[in-house]
């Protein structure tokens, strides 16, 4: 089919794709999640208010229609969506269970499937511009037919399909899951597939400890209860560089949860704000570095703090040279925001990764 998530934004903008309708916000009901449910829209925020970008230089995000979602999702999996317990149960927020299902799509799921086009739209902008970031998407635990923990459409699983079906010269995916938890959603999707690669690090004691799906791991790294900023760098920049080099891929998919953060109540990591930056330079210097086009996806990351970090992370990436064939010219950053980035770029070099 026709896909409008493939049609070319303008040419001036940044392969940076949002929507306001990526924030949930319903009566409170919300705040019953330890998920920041509106971190989207505040990381945008705190990139407009460091100029580095204007609204009319991000791509608006599209909700991927039945149709998109049936490239990857069944029938049956699209019907279950329509009870209201159904989505309560992956959303983990129990109230759900009782609201008309009219009201749970436009609220709850809308949003979702507004972040699911947003990751297949960045898949294809990723190709074409060398790197892409959803500020939203990154639904690692949800498959063609089950979803789970808080992810309702498997948007890592469609943006690589629809990649392999409809872009020329796309044929091997690598995914690069340093989400807290293990990513047993695209797992399972692409258990027996030879075309992607999955690396995943994540802590072993935690959801969803899902065996079977651990089978599709090529790279595994597990981590212990409260693993720290060296151990986990040195970890990450070990795997990426083994998975980069032992597969040939023609693009990373890399879900970039901040729930690694020390503190996460869902993580049990601790890693610092500090640490985030750097562990996705390392990600983004990787790929660049091989030329192999990179999109990240935000997934996880339960505390109000996550969206500045994400913010400084892409601030940061961009100060380093690490975004993009040069630049819009309307959207150079202020000289202050430059030298505050360079400056704490300069501090994170200093975390040595030997």
């Amino acid at each position: 089919h026709r896909t409008e998530l493939y049609e070319e934004p303008p040419p001036g903008c940044w392969p940076i794709v949002y929507s306001p309708d990526y924030n949930i916000t319903f009566m409170g009901l919300e705040k019953l999640h330890p998920f920041d449910a509106g971190k989207w829209g505040k990381v945008i925020n705190f990139l407009k208010e460091e100029k580095l970008i204007a609204d009319d230089l991000i791509v608006q995000a599209r909700e991927a229609t039945d149709e998109d979602l049936l490239v990857v999702h069944t029938r049956r999996y699209l019907n279950k969506l329509k009870w209201s317990f159904v989505v309560a149960t992956i959303t983990e927020i129990p109230p759900v269970a009782f609201l008309p299902n009219f009201v749970v799509q436009r609220k709850v799921l809308k949003p979702l499937r507004t972040q699911t086009g947003g990751t297949i739209m960045a898949g294809k902008l990723a190709v074409d511009r060398g790197w892409a970031i959803n500020v939203g998407g990154g639904f690692h635990h949800c498959s063609s037919d089950k979803g789970g923990g808080f992810c309702a459409y498997a948007d890592i699983t469609l943006a690589i399909k629809f990649l392999f079906e409809r872009v020329p010269g796309v044929s091997r995916a690598t995914i690069i899951d340093l989400d807290a938890h293990q990513g047993n959603g695209h797992e399972r999707d692409f258990m027996d597939d030879p075309r992607v690669y999955i690396m995943d690090a994540y802590n072993r004691y935690i959801y969803p400890g899902d065996g079977f799906a651990k089978r599709a791991i090529k790279r595994k790294v597990e981590l212990e209860w409260g693993t720290e900023d060296s151990e986990y760098l040195q970890k990450v920049h070990t795997h990426v560089e083994g998975a980069l080099n032992e597969f040939k891929t023609d693009i990373v998919v890399y879900n970039a949860g901040t729930d690694i953060l020390d503190g996460d109540p869902l993580g049990g990591l601790a890693i610092s704000p500090q640490g985030i930056v750097k562990r996705d330079e390392v990600v983004f210097r990787a790929a660049r570095s091989r030329g192999v086009p990179v999109l990240m996806v935000t997934s996880g990351g339960y505390q109000k703090r996550t969206a500045r970090i994400i913010a400084d992370s892409i601030l940061n990436l961009h100060s380093l040279g690490l975004l993009g064939r040069g630049r819009p010219a309307c959207a150079l950053g202020s000289p202050s925001m430059q030298n505050m980035v360079t400056d704490s770029a300069k501090d994170f070099s200093n975390l040595s990764l030997q």
